[in-house]
């Protein structure tokens, strides 16, 4: 890992990178509750070998950036969107392709009406606009998240069972739960975290209304990747977004859930890969 911390605006923001700083650069952005870790070595450095300089952080409160107390998250949905600008001003970035997941793909499109001059291409993988009459998560997912009062966050195994049993409930039917996996990446999410309680934080965040109220303003080429059978956020999620950004391209994952699942990771790559590859049709 290249490991390295940014301080920068009285916050620390924990970032790692893959590839040559001369390749066109992709910031990866990851999803509420979830450090760098979720965007795994091996898919980095296999979408970096495309010729790309890749480069995950953990958002405030998650891994080793800054975290705030639990229940007290003092910044907003702005502050992360810039929070991703501050990290490209630390590698002396000046335009890159962004790459959201779930929240991280959120973040994305805030970033890209808040910060265009900043941003080439966005692929926006599971998320949502959230736009008023789109179907809302299944209930297995929220009947897990009201059981989050019972876990013991000073308890690494409490906290391991937690995050395997998320995961768990996230996978679609096309492909077998890797529980070994995510046991491991749990693991190091548990040892690299200043504080694991305060993922929680970032369900209590405000702001964002007025940016993802503008998605059809988006100006730059949009790659929206989504699985049919998303519990979290239904598919019907992806077909408006790709719908609502100009000339944005849905790339439909059958039978995958909530999830970036290891045998999708080909198409995934060679899709974005493509994405950031074609001329700013939009500049």
């Amino acid at each position: 890992m290249n490991e390295q911390l940014i301080k920068i605006d009285g916050i620390e923001i924990c970032t790692d990178s893959f590839g040559k700083r001369v390749n066109p650069a992709i910031l990866l952005i990851m999803g509420a509750q979830s450090s760098l870790v979720w965007w795994e070595e091996e898919f980095c450095q296999r979408l970096a070998d495309t010729g790309r300089f890749v480069v995950r952080y953990d958002n405030r409160d998650v891994g080793r950036s800054t975290t705030y107390e639990p229940g007290q998250p003092d910044y907003t949905f702005e502050d992360m969107a810039d929070d991703a600008i501050r990290v490209l001003d630390a590698y002396k970035i000046e335009q890159a392709h962004i790459v959201g997941m779930s929240m991280g793909g959120m973040l994305t499109q805030m970033i890209a009406l808040r910060h265009p001059e900043r941003v080439l291409t966005i692929t926006l993988l599971a998320t949502s606009n959230f736009a008023p009459d789109l179907p809302p998560m299944e209930e297995k997912v929220m009947d897990y998240f009201s059981n989050m009062g019972t876990i013991d966050w000073t308890n690494e195994q409490s906290v391991v069972d937690f995050v395997i049993g998320r995961s768990r409930i996230l996978v679609g039917s096309k492909h077998p739960f890797d529980e070994n996996k995510v046991y491991k990446l749990a693991k190091e999410e548990w040892k690299r975290s200043n504080n694991i309680a305060s993922m929680n934080n970032h369900a209590m965040l405000s702001g964002g209304e007025s940016y993802l109220a503008r998605t059809g303003e988006i100006n730059v080429p949009a790659l929206v990747i989504h699985g049919t059978e998303d519990p979290i956020i239904p598919y019907e999620h992806g077909i408006n977004l790709a719908n609502e950004i100009p000339g944005a391209v849905l790339l439909t994952l059958e039978g995958a859930g909530h999830e970036l699942h290891y045998d999708d990771w080909d198409l995934i790559i060679d899709s974005i890969s493509n994405h950031t590859s074609i001329p700013n049709k939009f500049s």
